[in-house]
């Protein structure tokens, strides 16, 4: 972890997105193979910010990328890099994430921890009830449900033991009467 008065000396005393002088603190972003110093100072709201989801952003406090992720603090460009990345849908974060450029090493580290956020940002499967679904889980179906493809009904109250989850947050596998099938995730209580 850096000295927070070499960091606060380096910043100015200024978050090094947004500028903001309160709530500082350090953030240790996760560093990649090879990479230098991986703290910075970052205000409480950018902090929140990064750790939010994507609906849940306040993409006009984001505005301040533009000026930030010229920072000659390699860390600082990879978490510009991220937030721009994770806001790409937005026209004004294309542009700038289509101006931001960094060296091999540096778009690695970039990536690799754009990919682990997005697993630990991705959408949750839930059951009809809103709890959380995990792989291997019990699952109790609650509705008689004909399966495409095949002649047997999943009948309400069958127990479907060790499901998989797929892409889709709205649909699970599992094994019923000896056959895998999809099955929506509206239609299941966790056992």
């Amino acid at each position: 972890m850096a000295n927070e008065k070499a960091l606060l000396e380096r910043c100015g005393g200024k978050c090094e997105l947004c500028s903001a002088e309160s709530e500082l603190s350090i953030f240790d972003l996760p560093q990649s193979a090879g990479q230098g110093d991986c703290a910075i100072m970052l205000c409480g709201v950018c902090q929140q910010q990064y750790a939010a989801h994507v609906e849940e952003i306040d993409s006009n406090h984001l505005r301040c990328l533009s000026d930030s992720m010229w920072s000659p603090v390699p860390a600082v460009q990879v978490l510009a890099w991220r937030l721009l990345k994770r806001l790409e849908a937005q026209s004004w974060a294309l542009d700038l994430f289509e101006m931001l450029y960094l060296d091999e090493s540096l778009l690695a580290w970039a990536e690799a921890g754009a990919q682990e956020e997005s697993e630990r940002n991705s959408t949750p499967t839930k059951d009809s009830n809103g709890t959380t679904l995990q792989a291997g889980d019990t699952v109790t179906i609650i509705k008689d449900l004909k399966v495409k493809g095949t002649s047997f009904v999943a009948k309400q109250g069958t127990a479907v033991r060790g499901i998989s989850l797929t892409d889709n947050p709205e649909h699970i596998e599992g094994r019923v009467n000896g056959t895998r099938i999809v099955i929506l995730t509206c239609f299941v209580k966790k056992s």
